[in-house]
């Protein structure tokens, strides 16, 4: 559709290239996700999430002398500060996980001395601080909420190990750490998505990164971005609390045209690469578990989603059941998401800061013209 102007009116920006970025790309019909070059089944299998970190935000992968001094900061910035502490002991009971976690994000700033400065290095250190922390408030915040104390981070781990200890109190196994970690390195980024395009709106004003990782963070809490993998979960547990049979369940709700959520994606028209190993992920930990009723739901539902309306599920679709086996609660399914994908922000904003532009699109008039004012006396 054009406007009056000749210029053309794209709904929702499909398709519009808005900028231009090093740090990743997809291929939407072959099914592509590639992180500065590297496919992200070669990263998945091969690469830690601290390693992805480091390509984010570097341009490389690390030398191990490189992946030691990265882990040793981000260790080194884990401790929350007592403050926002106080915050997450004061939400109320009814809160949304994820608007707890914007509130939480944006007080770190309050309490960061360089949460304004503007120098690559200071904006370096706040990336650092910032993705080190956020680990620390979703499970501070998810113990709290159980009337539990927060469980302070260790001084050594994985981010991925460190996360599941202060979660549950107890060091994870290796399989459950190497599953979280793949999870991690498959929500890094993901191309200019709603909330990696809000960042980069809020860092061209020349905003500070606290500020532009919240934003970052209202805008995955909405369900048709972050918030489909919490809505799949309950699908799940609806079938299985009905005893209902999956394939009827979700033909049901095609009939009533209600939407199934974990299917199509903007971009992709193949199955997501993300999804693809999820689901072997899922499989493995069903079969580790002796229990495979998570696995077999999903299984069913794919099937019946693509015979149907020819649709292939996106990463939304078996991370939630990945993410269920382990242990976590649904509603802190996207906060985790932006745990991962507060890399990805970052690295965005780094690069957006090298050359600035401020970001300003332009809508399409489309109201009434010619109007005069008339007394208010005469008005109906």
């Amino acid at each position: 559709m054009a406007n009056k102007n000749g210029s053309e009116k794209v709904r929702g920006l499909e398709g519009v290239i808005a900028l231009s970025s090093e740090l990743s790309s997809i291929d939407g019909e072959e099914g592509k996700l590639v992180y500065r070059g590297y496919d992200i089944y070669d990263l998945a299998e091969n690469a830690s999430f601290e390693e992805v970190v480091y390509l984010l935000w570097n341009g490389d992968l690390p030398n191990q002398g490189e992946l030691d001094a990265l882990k040793r900061d981000l260790r080194a910035a884990r401790e929350l500060p007592e403050p926002v502490i106080d915050i997450l002991r004061k939400v109320p009971d009814t809160a949304h996980p994820m608007a707890v976690l914007r509130t939480a994000v944006s007080a770190l700033g309050l309490y960061d001395d360089e949460a304004d400065a503007d120098t690559p290095e200071a904006n370096r250190r706040k990336a650092t601080r910032l993705l080190a922390r956020t680990p620390a408030i979703i499970a501070a915040y998810a113990r709290l909420r159980d009337g539990k104390e927060p469980i302070a981070p260790l001084s050594e781990a994985s981010m991925a190990f460190n996360f599941l200890y202060m979660l549950n109190g107890e060091e994870p196994g290796t399989a459950a750490e190497d599953t979280f970690d793949t999870c991690l390195v498959l929500h890094a980024d993901h191309g200019l998505n709603a909330s990696t395009f809000t960042s980069r709106v809020i860092g061209s004003t020349l905003s500070d990164m606290y500020s532009a990782v919240s934003g970052a963070i209202g805008a995955l809490k909405g369900p048709l971005h972050g918030g489909a993998n919490r809505e799949v979960m309950r699908m799940l547990l609806d079938i299985d609390e009905k005893g209902a049979d999956p394939v009827d369940y979700v033909n049901e709700k095609l009939e009533n045209k209600e939407r199934v959520m974990g299917f199509g994606h903007r971009v992709y028209r193949t199955m997501d690469p993300r999804a693809a190993i999820l689901r072997d992920r899922v499989k493995a930990l069903s079969e580790e578990r002796g229990a495979t009723k998570w696995y077999d739901y999903s299984m069913a539902i794919l099937n019946t989603v693509k015979s149907e309306k020819g649709l292939d599920p996106n990463v939304d679709f078996f991370s939630a059941s990945t993410y269920y086996m382990m242990g976590l609660d649904p509603d802190l399914f996207t906060p985790i998401f932006a745990l991962s994908r507060s890399a990805g922000w970052t690295a965005h904003l780094l690069e957006q800061w090298e050359d600035n532009r401020l970001i300003r699109p332009r809508a399409a008039y489309v109201g009434k013209t010619g109007r005069t004012v008339t007394p208010i006396s005469e008005r109906a």
